[in-house]
């Protein structure tokens, strides 16, 4: 995805932890939306994991957030694996498990740790991809958060 690209769907997840299904409609004309891929088997993802709770807790109510498991290996399929490690690391967001790659396509991932940050329209304002560092993703939520 590219800035100002509209944010895609979010149907085609194989199975949702922690909530019910969102849709896209349900994210638009309220508060900024940050997505952020991560996977089980990826170190740099788990690294991120205390500083983007921190994010989520913190600005939780200024903007929505969604994380969605990406598959990197057959291995990384496993429900409850997938389960556990996002318990263990205090995920407690809406997860999307997307076994199927139909999100991870949609929004052309191609490294995890990424993370997105749409404004209440659901326009792309912000991505970083392959990069567990959440100093500068912090300074464009409160940018996004004062500046919609």
């Amino acid at each position: 995805m590219r800035l100002r690209d509209e944010m895609p769907e979010l149907h085609g997840g194989t199975d949702w932890l922690n909530s019910k299904p969102i849709t896209k409609k349900d994210l638009l004309n309220s508060d900024p939306t940050f997505i952020h891929f991560w996977s089980i088997s990826c170190d740099l993802c788990k690294k991120a994991m205390p500083n983007l709770n921190r994010i989520r807790d913190t600005y939780s109510d200024q903007i929505k957030v969604i994380s969605i498991h990406h598959p990197r290996s057959e291995m990384d399929k496993d429900r409850r694996e997938i389960r556990r490690t996002a318990s263990d690391h205090g995920l407690t967001e809406p997860i999307i498990i997307d076994n199927q790659e139909r999100l991870s396509k949609a929004f052309r991932l191609h490294y995890v740790p990424s993370y997105f940050l749409f404004d209440h329209s659901g326009i792309l304002r912000f991505v970083q991809r392959g990069n567990s560092n959440t100093s500068l993703l912090e300074k464009r939520i409160k940018r996004i958060i004062t500046n919609p």
